[in-house]
C-alpha cells in the first residue's frame, strides 16, 4: 500500500481561491490549466487520491497557506487543453495523445490563520521547503510530512 504523500498547490485568489474551493459542489474542484511540465509530471504521475494538499495563495498580499484539501481523483488529462475558448487551449495537443494533466482537489478545512510566506521563511525547520526556494514558481510542488506538520500547526491545526 502507498504512503500517503503531501503537496503544495497554488492558486491566485482572485482566480480561484481557498474560499471558491469551499463553496464549490460537493467543495470539489478540477485542479487544471497548469501548462509547466515539471508541474504537470506531478499532477500526471505522482498525486494520488488522498494526499494531502496545502492550498497556497500566490501573487497577493500576503501570500501563504490558506487551507488544507486532499485529492479525491488522481490525473487524467486536462479538458481545458481541447477547449478553444479556453484559456489554456493547446492546439497542439491530441485526444490520442494528452500533453497536459489534472487531478480533483476537495476542500477540507481552512487554516484558523494564513500561513504567510513571511511566517513560512521565519520558520527555521522549514528552509528546505519548495516554496522557499529562489526562482522556484512551480504551481504543484511536494511537500514533506514534517512539513505537512509543522504548517498544519502555524496554521493552527493539530
Amino acid at each position: 500500500m502507498r504512503a500517503v504523500r503531501y503537496w503544495l498547490l497554488k492558486s491566485e485568489p482572485d482566480v480561484f481561491s481557498f474560499d471558491d474551493l469551499l463553496r464549490a459542489p460537493r467543495r470539489t474542484t478540477v485542479w487544471g490549466g497548469v501548462r509547466n511540465y515539471q508541474a504537470r509530471n506531478y499532477l500526471r504521475d505522482e498525486l494520488q487520491v488522498g494526499d494531502g494538499v496545502l492550498f497556497y495563495h500566490s501573487s497577493t498580499d500576503p501570500s501563504g497557506v490558506a487551507g488544507v484539501a486532499r485529492v479525491v481523483r488522481a490525473g487524467y488529462p486536462d479538458p481545458t487543453q481541447f477547449d478553444a475558448d479556453d484559456p489554456g487551449h493547446d492546439a497542439g495537443s491530441k485526444h490520442e495523445a494528452p500533453r497536459w494533466f489534472a487531478v480533483n482537489v476537495r476542500a477540507e478545512q481552512e487554516l484558523a490563520e494564513l500561513v504567510s510566506l513571511e511566517r513560512l521563511r521565519a520558520e527555521p525547520r522549514l528552509a528546505g521547503m519548495g516554496v522557499l526556494r529562489r526562482g522556484n514558481r512551480l504551481s504543484v510542488q511536494p511537500v514533506t510530512p514534517a512539513e505537512w506538520k509543522l504548517v498544519l500547526a502555524l496554521g493552527g491545526l493539530s
